[in-house]
């Protein structure tokens, strides 16, 4: 009799503990889904605009950057919602990318490919140098808004709610950027600039405008991610350094210029830093690194670039 109740309380316990295993494995997998469909929307604009001029945009984090101190001025001096920010900092992501192809990348565009790399380089800098003059290097973060702190809980599983809200803003995103340049006039106009910009030239195109209007929807669309990561992460001038090398590997292993790649790319490293996160902490991002090293090795073009 007591053998048969040790038995049972043995399995019991191999039962809970696997079903712990299995619990926390979902939840490694949520927050690997939404985690990386921010990380896609950060790669967004970086792949569109190398997809339409072949340059990369070196300065990509410090529009997210940009986009994040919009959500926490607006937070912590006019105590706004930072949902508020989201068309706000949008818009000024637009503006500086349409600004800085007009004032900088522009003239860059006739030098060698090495002025072009130190050129955005040098806007980089310029940019988080400046942001570090103004706002200090302190690090600081949003502290109040309807969903900042908020955690929803489906079933066992909790998640934080304003990364789902963010998952969700950053599929429509990429629904309206898809459908975008895939079934508009204006997006033929780019897939032609950016197959080939002279030919385009000479069917009317206005490859300049496109080549803006390409650095106006990606500095729209990581501006806009900024602003929807500043509701659970920290702020602070060197935050874009990071981000700039997520959406490097992402791009990398989706394909350069390639949206969809861009997509499911950004949730496969979401899913690699979450889970290795919890394997190794101190590693997580290292991960990510070999990943990008392997693709740029044996597979340099990504998973769907052409």
């Amino acid at each position: 009799m007591k053998k048969k109740s040790g038995s049972c309380l043995l399995t019991a316990e191999v039962f809970f503990r696997k079903r712990d295993e299995m619990e926390l494995v979902v939840q490694l997998i949520v927050y690997g889904v939404l985690m990386g469909l921010i990380f896609a929307l950060i790669a967004l604009g970086l792949s569109l605009i190398f997809g339409v001029m072949n340059i990369v945009n070196f300065a990509h984090g410090e529009f997210l950057m940009v986009g994040m101190y919009i959500a926490y001025l607006l937070s912590a001096s006019l105590h706004l919602d930072p949902l508020f920010s989201l068309p706000i900092a949008g818009l000024a992501g637009y503006l500086l990318g349409v600004g800085s192809y007009r004032l900088l990348v522009h003239h860059i565009l006739r030098g060698p490919m090495v002025a072009q790399l130190f050129g955005t380089f040098g806007l980089m800098l310029f940019l988080r140098y400046l942001a570090m003059y103004i706002f200090t290097p302190d690090v600081r973060s949003v502290k109040q808004g309807i969903l900042v702190g908020k955690t929803l809980s489906m079933g066992w599983i909790s998640v934080d709610a304003s990364k789902v809200f963010s998952a969700g803003i950053c599929i429509l995103a990429f629904a309206a950027v898809y459908w975008m340049i895939y079934r508009t006039k204006l997006g033929r106009a780019l897939r032609a600039t950016s197959i080939d910009s002279e030919a385009a030239k000479y069917m009317g195109i206005d490859t300049k405008g496109m080549n803006a209007f390409a650095w106006g929807i990606g500095g729209a669309t990581v501006a806009l991610a900024g602003a929807l990561l500043a509701h659970f992460y920290y702020v602070t001038p060197t935050v874009g350094m990071l981000f700039t090398l997520i959406a490097f590997a992402t791009v990398a292993l989706g394909g350069f210029g390639s949206i969809v790649g861009a997509f499911i790319a950004g949730i496969v490293i979401g899913l690699i830093m979450v889970v290795s996160g919890q394997l190794v902490s101190e590693l997580k991002f290292s991960f990510i690194y070999i990943v990008y090293f392997l693709v740029v090795v044996f597979r340099p073009r990504g998973l769907f670039g052409w």
